[in-house]
């Protein structure tokens, strides 16, 4: 009698501290009298509660096996059982369980709102809308219901009536958590951004400190142009979740688009820091590689770009990018190789021929630097900066008339530029210098 009056004693404890939520506890206690008395249906089911509250979710379902095993056809356990096996993402063996309460319990219906919910994970439409339709005869305002429903219609791209269901959602029950965001999410996805927003910061009064929902509007005042609310986001997100990488990494971003780059480069320190040196964001390198060439430090901006282009082999971008850092520090001749490796892959690119004819500039060949800057301007007929180049290259082969021609074509597309008009000042002078050379060397050689 004394070991079956210790049992009752703890459940009764094991009750007071899961209302306390101290699971863990409340666990050990319901272990301590299934010890005592390990056959009794109703403690193995509050065992499985628990553990789904302490994120255990298989042993949850062993739990709700056990109760059933003990005492079959329980109605409330077999629901409980087949909601842990969603869970689990066994999706099947679910629905073949709320498929057996149904028949069992015609009236019964959860069994039809739990289908709608692995019918739509299984991408069964049709079938999550037939369950729709049949829980509504029961009872239509369960809220669950309209959630499940709206994530199916989500899914199928229907946002209109997605977001229909979602607000009966909140009219049936105005606390159920995450639809608001889940409304934001399908607005902005709309380009409804003021409805986004509004919605956003619904959810966020239920949940102040909520950090996925302050990067949420993060992003969408980002997406917005409002550049101040987005960096004070999240800034905010970084005080209140220090590891928030990605949080770090927007700030970062947003000081590298304002000419801000030791800023950025901080907030990117920061986050290999925490990461160990492997933040796992995708253009982190390239993001990085950014900042570190508008500082001027090409070559370690260099290394980042090549390290980005081992995931992205066929982004000719990053090889771009990764040849202007070369060609900036002096390297013109690997900084030639990246833009080679654009060619190879987009013959017609403009900028990766007029940028390896400046690498042959740089190693004295003009007359093949010339030939690419013809080909950028071929391709690009406006190419100012190409024909400058060019004309540079006429003057130094001192091709005066194909030199003018060249700036004179330069100037019609981009008459503001004041290197053209130096350039322009420049062949007239080197033009005179060669002329009177050549009046002058007939006379020095009679003397």
């Amino acid at each position: 009698m004394n070991d079956w009056f210790e049992a009752e004693q703890r459940i009764e404890r094991a009750q007071q501290l899961s209302e306390s939520q101290r699971w863990a506890e409340a666990l050990a206690e319901l272990d301590a009298a299934l010890a005592i008395n390990p056959n009794n249906p109703a403690w193995n089911a509050q065992r499985g509660y628990l553990l789904e509250e302490l994120d255990r979710p298989s042993d949850a379902v062993a739990a709700y096996e056990r109760a059933l095993d003990l005492e079959p056809g329980d109605r409330d356990v077999t629901l409980a059982l087949g909601a842990a096996l969603t869970r689990l993402g066994r999706l099947t063996r679910s629905l073949e369980i709320f498929d057996e309460l149904a028949r069992t319990y015609p009236d019964f219906e959860p069994a039809y709102c739990h289908r709608i919910a692995v019918y739509g994970e299984l991408g069964q439409h049709d079938q999550a809308e037939q369950m729709f339709y049949l829980a509504q005869e029961l009872d239509d305002a369960c809220p669950h219901c309209f959630f499940h429903m709206a994530e199916s219609l989500a899914i199928r791209g229907q946002a209109e009536r997605a977001i229909y269901c979602w607000q009966r959602v909140l009219e049936i029950e105005p606390a159920y958590g995450g639809v608001n965001r889940r409304i934001a999410q399908a607005y902005r996805a709309a380009g409804e951004r003021d409805l986004a927003r509004e919605y956003f910061l619904r959810e966020l009064r239920e949940d102040p400190g909520n950090t996925d929902l302050l990067f949420d509007l993060g992003e969408l005042a980002m997406e917005s142009g409002d550049v101040d609310i987005a960096a004070a986001k999240f800034a905010q997100i970084n005080e209140l979740e220090p590891e928030h990488t990605e949080a770090r990494f927007a700030l970062g971003r947003i000081w590298l688009g304002l000419g801000k780059a030791a800023d950025a480069l901080t907030c990117f320190e920061d986050i290999r820091d925490l990461t160990d040196g492997d933040p796992g964001l995708p253009e982190f390198d390239r993001r990085v590689g950014e900042a570190l060439f508008q500082v001027g430090r090409y070559e370690e901006a260099a290394e980042r770009f090549e390290a980005a282009a081992r995931f992205e082999p066929e982004n000719v971008e990053l090889f771009m990018l990764q040849g202007t850092c070369l060609l900036a520090g002096g390297k013109a001749g690997p900084a030639g190789d990246c833009f080679r490796r654009v060619l190879a892959r987009d013959a017609n690119n403009p900028f990766a021929h007029h940028n390896l004819g400046v690498c042959h500039f740089q190693e004295g060949r003009h007359e093949a630097g010339l030939q690419r800057c013809r080909d950028a301007i071929r391709l690009k007929p406006d190419f100012a900066a190409a024909m400058a180049n060019a004309a540079v290259a006429l003057l130094r082969l001192a091709r005066w008339s194909e030199a003018s021609a060249m700036l004179r074509q330069a100037r019609r597309h981009d008459p503001d530029n004041e290197l053209l008009t130096r350039l322009r000042k420049r062949l007239w002078r080197y033009r005179l210098r060669y002329m009177v050379r050549k009046l002058v060397s007939p006379f020095r050689r009679r003397t």
